[in-house]
């Protein structure tokens, strides 16, 4: 699958300051002059005969590179300024020429499939925001645990591959990490797999599907992470297989964006500013977990279904419970 270049970054805080995706062209190397003072943002790939003019500009603070070749990947370890760093559709060996790049605060990694150590981004003291997406060769993120200034983290496969994750432990060392993320993910190891998320003391919000896990592992994230936005899965959810365009006559269509987030959760804007509802006529009750199956919500038996599914979520957070007193 070729890279949407949607901006899958949540940009409702302030982790975030780099370009979204989609704008990465207005910031092409081009004719940028050297020595320019002016120009903070560049982006440069294997089309840019100039781009070692990247290495003349003073006041460099964020850098993409796109389909970049060897070369560039390798020499862009001495832009020591670059605080923004966004690599895509890349196949190093290694990621070890990003261990000089000290002020990076923010990283993205798109489809950068041909490492499988993760183990440079520790020498990157200063990083507060990571997004790593489609690394095909990665399976352990045991090179994340010693990242103590991270807040933002965000783990993504795609719709046509998903990224597996052999464990949790590097949970342990990110207790100041406020946002997680985990999008089309495969979980490697047996239950209780999420335990290590007792550690995640600073975490605020979570964003994960309630199929890509177990069952009994969204019981036990709700007993861990009592009080975090997203942490609430509960028995079974609704899901739509079909939307709605809203019609101009709805009064939902001319609504400023922020009262739709704070009032009308049930609308969905796409980029390119269309807002969807669900179809009522295709809801399913969608039960919890990897598997987990579902109910079409129009079905005689769908209460009954519903009933025996919450008995057993609630017994599974019973289980949880007893786990989590145990290691407390």
């Amino acid at each position: 699958m070729k890279h949407h270049f949607g901006d899958l970054l949540d940009r409702n805080a302030d982790y975030w300051t780099i370009v979204p995706n989609r704008d990465r062209y207005a910031f092409r190397i081009g004719d940028v002059p050297s020595n320019s003072p002016e120009v903070t943002i560049v982006t440069i790939g294997k089309g840019d005969e100039n781009w070692k003019t990247v290495f003349t500009l003073p006041n460099l603070e964020e850098l993409t590179l796109h389909e970049p070749t060897r070369e560039q990947l390798h020499a862009i370890g001495e832009l020591t300024s670059v605080k923004r760093l966004r690599i895509t559709h890349a196949r190093p060996k290694t990621i070890d020429f990003l261990r000089n790049m000290s002020q990076v605060e923010e990283l993205v990694l798109e489809y950068v499939s041909g490492f499988s150590d993760l183990a440079p981004l520790g020498d990157l003291r200063r990083l507060r925001a990571l997004h790593v997406e489609n690394l095909r060769r990665v399976s352990s993120f045991s090179g994340l645990s010693g990242i103590g200034s991270l807040k933002y983290l965000s783990i993504c496969g795609t719709l046509d591959w998903k990224q597996p994750i052999d464990d949790f432990t590097f949970f342990d060392e990110l207790q100041g990490l406020e946002v997680l993320s985990l999008w089309q993910i495969i979980n490697k190891s047996p239950y209780p797999a999420m335990l290590p998320a007792m550690n995640l003391k600073g975490l605020k919000k979570l964003k994960l599907h309630r199929s890509y896990l177990a069952t009994n592992e969204y019981a036990l994230l709700e007993v861990i992470l009592k009080g975090v936005e997203g942490a609430i899965w509960g028995p079974y959810g609704t899901r739509a297989d079909s939307e709605l365009e809203l019609p101009d006559d709805d009064v939902r269509a001319q609504l400023p964006r922020e009262v739709l987030e704070a009032n009308h959760p049930e609308v969905r804007i796409y980029y390119d500013g269309k807002r969807v509802i669900d179809d009522p006529s295709s809801l399913w009750f969608e039960f919890t977990g990897k598997g987990a199956g579902r109910a079409k919500c129009s079905s005689a038996l769908a209460e009954s279904k519903c009933k025996e599914f919450s008995e057993q979520f609630a017994e599974m957070k019973q289980r949880a419970e007893t786990i989590v007193t145990g290691c407390g």
